[in-house]
């Protein structure tokens, strides 16, 4: 009986299913949109419960599509949304409060009380004081929700972000708990001691009996209830979807590092088993957890990646579907002096200017369409070329090879300039699904379903490698006319 892989991948707007084989080769995949639900202004939630049965229908869907059964899958990965908060009843399951999304900026209030104890909480978490991260979210849940923080309190309920939510109710209800990856994105986790910290759920009045059990990032679980799929599949691996690419991607030692080119950008640095502290605008995180040992990382956001080409697609209507930039682009030599700054929603790392909104420079008389989006893609490589000089500054060490994955890595022309303007080789693996990969490797590797790391490298197969061909003069003019395009940008809102 053949043996695949079975990687949940929660998203932030859709749930999808990947069965892999040994190879990382795709057997069935099932993808299900799900609500986004905007109350007010700034606010994002969804339904936790709506989350759960999209995930389980295209779990179910995707074993039927391959004509296997739960005998046919060893293990079941999980990657998902990070920060995202959930807080439930352990007797009946029942969520108290929608899910309150990542993206959600209504704790901003808890977050400013919390910039004296900036220090304390960056020594201990790796994070800033900021709404991102799930503690103000589970706060404010506790403090606005009726007759919550009393049930808290009693220790009648449970908190998790979406992988301990999974885990809980594909075990019916026998197992909470959280995967370093995801516990040290709550700024509740002491990422240092590996423990849930006091003095930290202090701060934001959290009830500690209601936090999950932190758990290696590839461990056994438990078995998921007969009822979902037949019969019992063992539950191995979770991982925060950013770690799991970086796991994905085999960046498997300290200096290995990877880019997803998303919606947004994420740059993540594995720094070894000792955590870095980023004095350049830089979170600090936990990779992952494995045999006993903990990887850490540092991690740079973007927040306007893909989405720049979305607006030159939907708003700009400057082409119909978004690998038709790579053409444009192509049909001028460079960019005619114009630079795209794409601060749509503020400035992420290593500037972290939410005040900062999209600007573009250099236009002339001259300027076409295939200027803008020549320079709106170029955009995105240096805002990560910005994070790989903090990376550089951080750890002192020089960065030679990039590994890519994300939608746009796929665009060559956008590869071969991030090539040229970091001056470093470009690695694109033939698959670019590294996120939902990673789930599965980290399952697959505790079951002996691969035998170590040195078996997951064998199985990578390199599709493309971009050498650097821009001369050092022309690529410090073009970084210079980048920062001073950010400075006129953030300068405008003064």
């Amino acid at each position: 009986m053949k043996h695949y892989i079975m990687a949940l991948d929660q998203g932030t707007t859709s749930s999808r299913t990947i069965i892999y084989d040994k190879n990382g080769s795709i057997i069935s995949v099932v993808q299900r949109e799900f609500t986004q639900i905007f109350p007010h202004e700034g606010w994002v939630e969804h339904d936790p419960m709506e989350i759960w049965a999209s995930q389980m229908g295209t779990a179910q869907e995707a074993i039927l599509k391959a004509g296997l059964t739960y005998k046919n899958i060893a293990a079941i990965g999980i990657t998902n949304q990070r920060e995202t908060t959930v807080v439930w009843d352990k007797k009946t399951g029942e969520p108290v409060y929608n899910a309150i999304v990542w993206q959600c900026r209504r704790t901003a209030d808890y977050a400013a009380r919390l910039k004296p104890h900036e220090d304390m909480i960056r020594a201990k978490t790796g994070l800033l004081a900021d709404p991102y991260f799930s503690g103000t979210k589970l706060a404010w849940i506790l403090d606005n929700v009726p007759g919550v923080r009393a049930r808290a309190e009693r220790g009648e309920l449970l908190f998790g972000t979406i992988e301990s939510w999974l885990i809980w109710k594909m075990t019916g209800g026998e197992v909470h708990v959280s995967d370093y990856s995801n516990a040290c994105r709550t700024m509740l986790f002491n990422i240092n001691t590996l423990k849930w910290d006091e003095e930290l759920c202090s701060l934001l009045n959290i009830p500690m009996c209601m936090l999950p059990e932190p758990v290696e990032c590839s461990a056994n679980y438990g078995e998921t209830i007969s009822e979902l799929f037949g019969g019992p599949i063992p539950i191995t691996g979770s991982a925060g979807d950013q770690q799991a690419a970086l796991f994905g991607e085999a960046c498997f030692n300290e200096g290995d590092i990877k880019s997803t080119y998303g919606t947004g950008n994420f740059l993540l640095l594995n720094t070894g088993e000792k955590p870095v502290t980023s004095k350049n605008g830089l979170l600090t995180t936990i990779a992952w957890g494995l045999n006993g040992k903990v990887n850490y990382a540092l991690e740079g956001s973007v927040f306007v990646c893909g989405a720049a080409v979305q607006w030159l697609r939907d708003q700009m209507k400057f082409f119909r579907s978004a690998p038709e930039s790579e053409e444009i682009a192509a049909q001028v030599p460079d960019a005619g002096g114009v630079y795209v700054v794409p601060a749509f929603v503020g400035l992420g790392a290593p500037y972290w200017d939410p005040e900062a909104r999209g600007a573009m420079f250099g236009i002339t008389r001259g300027t076409t369409r295939e200027h803008i989006v020549r320079a709106t893609l170029q955009s995105l490589v240096y805002q990560n070329e910005d994070l790989l000089a903090a990376m550089v500054a951080d750890t002192g060490k020089e960065i030679t090879t990039l590994k890519v994955d994300g939608g746009a890595a796929l665009n060559d022309l956008l590869m071969q300039f991030q090539a040229d303007i970091s001056d470093v080789d470009i690695v694109r693996y033939a698959s670019i699904e590294s996120t939902s990969l990673g789930a599965a490797y980290l399952a697959g590797l505790a079951v002996g379903y691969y035998d170590g790391l040195a078996d997951i490298i064998a199985s990578k197969e390199i599709a493309k490698t971009f050498k650097p061909s821009l001369g050092e003069k022309t690529r410090k003019e073009k970084l210079a006319g980048w920062h001073r395009a950010v400075r006129a940008t953030r300068a405008f809102h003064e």
